[in-house]
């Protein structure tokens, strides 16, 4: 069975402190959603993952984007850059970064689900015959992707993972597992053409994609459900899952 092989630490500097873990759901209606995948460099594949996580074979990443009509904070948008693993036998994504456009929006996730933010600007763009994503942070372009053609799929067809957020909490360093539910009314698939792409930008340089894959883009209410679990990044999942609940 393939592992992690990263420094745990590695991605415990600048985590995002979470001060409590009893944070209520937030609820976004309206939001438009992109999810992209794309196959990486399997070089590093082990490397990037702590003890925790397993890899995927192939290796792939995936862009997540939301644009958010409404929200306590008014309208934002957010892209997040994840390698897809698992935790057991569980398909999980683990979280690399992420570019937001208010900063006040960024601060909130931070503290709430354990989001490493980065302000920028993010574009997402829906029409009938291409959504187009681009994102910038740092005074860098991070990413610049299309999906062209989409073809209507039945709103149940798509599959969304739970995420991996290393961040500080008062358990300590801890994988934080942010479950967010889709209440999909309307889905597209294209496969995704990565156009341009920074893994510096996102703080992983070594995030080399590939070969473009299936995408969907559409319309869905989004909750962003209370923190249930945590994982120790250092030992597997089997023996590091740790309820939230008392």
């Amino acid at each position: 069975m393939l592992v992690g092989t990263d420094d745990p630490q590695r991605l415990a500097v600048g985590a995002p402190e979470m001060r409590a873990l009893d944070t209520e759901a937030l609820e976004l209606p309206g939001v438009v959603f992109l999810q992209a995948l794309f196959e990486i460099e399997s070089g590093a594949m082990c490397e990037m993952l702590p003890p925790a996580l397993h890899p995927t074979l192939p290796p792939v990443a995936g862009i997540v984007a939301y644009d958010v009509p409404e929200s306590p904070w008014g309208a934002f948008r957010i892209a997040q850059l994840r390698v897809q693993c698992r935790s057991g036998l569980r398909p999980r994504a683990l979280l690399v970064a992420a570019v937001v456009d208010v900063p006040e929006v960024g601060a909130a996730l931070a503290q709430r689900f354990g989001f490493r933010v980065a302000a920028g600007e993010v574009r997402l763009e829906r029409a009938y015959d291409e959504t187009r994503i681009e994102v910038a942070t740092g005074g860098a372009d991070a990413l610049a992707g299309s999906l062209r053609g989409p073809m209507r799929i039945g709103e149940s067809d798509t599959q969304f993972v739970s995420c991996m957020h290393p961040a500080q909490t008062p358990r300590g360093y801890r994988l934080v597992q942010v479950d967010t539910r889709h209440t999909v009314h309307r889905v597209e698939r294209a496969r995704f053409e990565v156009e341009a792409f920074d893994g510096a930008a996102w703080g992983e340089a070594r995030i080399q994609p590939t070969l473009g894959l299936p995408g969907v883009v559409g319309l869905a209410d989004l909750t962003l459900d209370p923190i249930r679990f945590l994982c120790r990044p250092d030992v597997m999942a089997f023996e590091g899952s740790e309820s939230v609940d008392p």
